[in-house]
């Protein structure tokens, strides 16, 4: 069994900047691979953000790329993601994703809204 409990959305002004953090509990012997977010804003479907494996490889959406920046901790099982550069169409329910052994598991979301 999986937990995966975030923090660190809010309201943020256009161009602003936001840090998400997410922690993993983890009862497995296995790691987590990958880690990272996904999004969801109104009407759509929940969309890739970025991911990183436990050996480093990164995966990021077009739409953020050199604006926002995903870390983790291996062995704290933390993921976190940088916002930077944020605009309107960033406004979504971010989740934090993680899978093992090809099972998923999610997190109950953070609300990230951008708006002047």
């Amino acid at each position: 069994q999986v937990q995966l409990v975030e923090s660190g959305g809010g309201l943020v002004q256009p161009g602003g900047s936001l840090r998400l953090s997410c922690t993993a509990s983890s009862g497995s012997r296995f790691p987590i691979n990958p880690m990272g977010w996904y999004r969801q804003a109104p009407g759509k479907q929940r969309e890739l953000v970025a991911t990183m494996t436990n050996g480093g490889r990164l995966n990021y959406a077009d739409s953020v790329k050199g604006r926002f920046t995903i870390s983790r901790d291996n062995a704290k099982n933390t993921v976190t993601l940088q916002m930077n550069s944020l605009n309107p169409e960033d406004t979504a329910v971010y989740y934090c994703y993680g899978q093992i052994l090809g099972t998923q598991y999610w997190g109950r979301g953070t609300q990230v809204t951008v708006s002047p």
